[in-house]
């Protein structure tokens, strides 16, 4: 039993659909259950809907319009006319959101942000799900939010684990007895029925879930890359496949930032010790990289740069100790304000951070802190994080930077940075 997961750029236009649908058709003697993004930027999109929404700008309807557009000259492109079905289907779960529009809102942003973008994977699920059943492949969609039951914390749920494992091994194993089941990613409900969130790039973690439920023999997420790479294109040159890793290798680097593969996705598939697949839907017919158990090291040194960084350094205004009176209080506000710390050090009398430049969440949490703390903030800085490295890895990304602060242990170096100013 396998579960595949296909992100939004792998179902932006009708040529990918058509690619997925084709990958999917070399597995249709399997039991699969297949997990879906958003169609592209679709994400991005809706959430700017939602802004607009809520700020109340009368830009909302004429975006979510942009949005209606795209997804009608993808279904013009699949199906030839609007006969099909699917064309009602879609447009009624656009309607949804125009009811939503049509009030003032009364919601706060997290409540509403959910119920808006989620409409996202349930559209693209769908005419993936048409599209499939138009070739002749044997498929069921199903609705995640049937399935995967979380708390009332929108945009970043917690799954209920006991109840949704039993909703999945009680009713999936019978359906996937004679057809693919073709379900949405990063949506779950709450116990009142409201649609809930699993944070960003949740569409892994909604592979896990349901692979963990199974007991899935080996989860497949399709990329636009070949496999994990030793660091991202976009920032390093040459880069190089790591053909086999372990989960703890894994975890390390999602936890240091790497956005191959969504931090919470890998710990359900090593509890249940079940192989993760990351390979390429542009060469479906390369291996990839597997996760799974293993002794072995990474073969090689592994890189992640991560930019707009702000640098936090946060001192008692009394004469206590950083450590033994304020640490708990500090995280807590962190915490509070959905703040993720990328780097910290301390020493008895201040605690620095790094953390991602996110806008007005960063200002409302240093004013917090001002309250209570001596504050310097140093903004424009970059994060490089280093898993197996040796001083020529750190010689070779130090090229006209400046240290701000260095962290090291046994495998993994990171390097506060930022770009050396040039002197006449």
């Amino acid at each position: 039993m396998q579960v595949f997961k296909f992100g939004g750029a792998s179902v932006k236009d009708a040529d990918s659909i058509r690619n997925v649908a084709h990958i999917v058709t070399q597995y249709k003697t399997s039991e699969l259950v297949v997990v879906v993004s958003a169609l592209g930027k679709t994400t991005n999109a809706l959430t700017e809907v939602t802004q607009h929404f809520i700020d109340q700008t009368g830009q909302a309807f004429a975006l979510l319009d942009k949005v209606k557009v795209a997804h009608q000259q993808i279904l013009v492109t699949l199906f030839g006319t609007s006969d099909h079905p699917v064309f009602d289907d879609i447009a009624n779960c656009f309607v949804e959101i125009e009811w939503i529009l049509e009030e003032e809102p009364q919601d706060p942003y997290d409540y509403l942000h959910d119920q808006i973008v989620s409409t996202g994977e349930i559209v693209s699920s769908k005419i993936l799900a048409a599209y499939c059943t138009h070739i002749g492949l044997p498929i069921k969609w199903i609705d995640a939010r049937d399935y995967i039951f979380t708390d009332n914390t929108y945009q970043e749920a917690e799954v209920d684990w006991e109840k949704t494992e039993n909703k999945i091994r009680r009713e999936l194993p019978t359906l996937l007895d004679e057809q693919i089941l073709i379900t949405q990613g990063f949506i779950g409900s709450t116990s009142e029925n409201f649609t809930t969130t699993l944070g960003r790039e949740g569409s892994d973690y909604s592979a896990a879930i349901f692979a963990a439920c199974l007991q899935a023999d080996d989860v497949t997420i399709w990329k636009d890359v070949p496999g994990v790479l030793n660091a991202d294109p976009k920032w390093f040159n040459p880069t190089e496949l790591i053909s086999e890793m372990s989960y703890t290798d894994a975890i390390e680097l999602t936890y240091y930032g790497a956005t191959v593969i969504h931090p919470k996705t890998i710990k359900p598939l090593q509890n249940k010790k079940i192989t993760l697949n990351v390979r390429s839907f542009v060469h479906p017919e390369e291996p990839g990289t597997l996760i799974r158990t293993t002794n072995n090291g990474l073969c090689i040194p592994s890189f992640i740069f991560k930019v707009n960084q702000v640098f936090v350094r946060i001192q008692p205004r009394d004469f206590s100790f950083i450590v033994e009176d304020n640490l708990s209080h500090i995280f807590n506000l962190f915490h509070s304000h959905r703040i993720k710390i990328n780097m910290m050090q301390n020493s008895a009398i201040s605690f620095f951070v790094s953390i991602d430049d996110t806008g007005s969440n960063i200002d409302n949490l240093l004013e917090d802190l001002e309250k209570r703390y001596k504050v310097n903030v140093e903004k424009g800085l970059e994060l490089i994080t280093i898993r197996y490295y040796n001083q020529e890895t750190i010689d070779r990304v130090l090229v006209n930077k400046e240290i701000i602060r260095e962290l090291k242990d046994s495998y993994t170096c990171q390097l506060l940075v930022k770009n050396k100013t040039s002197t006449s």
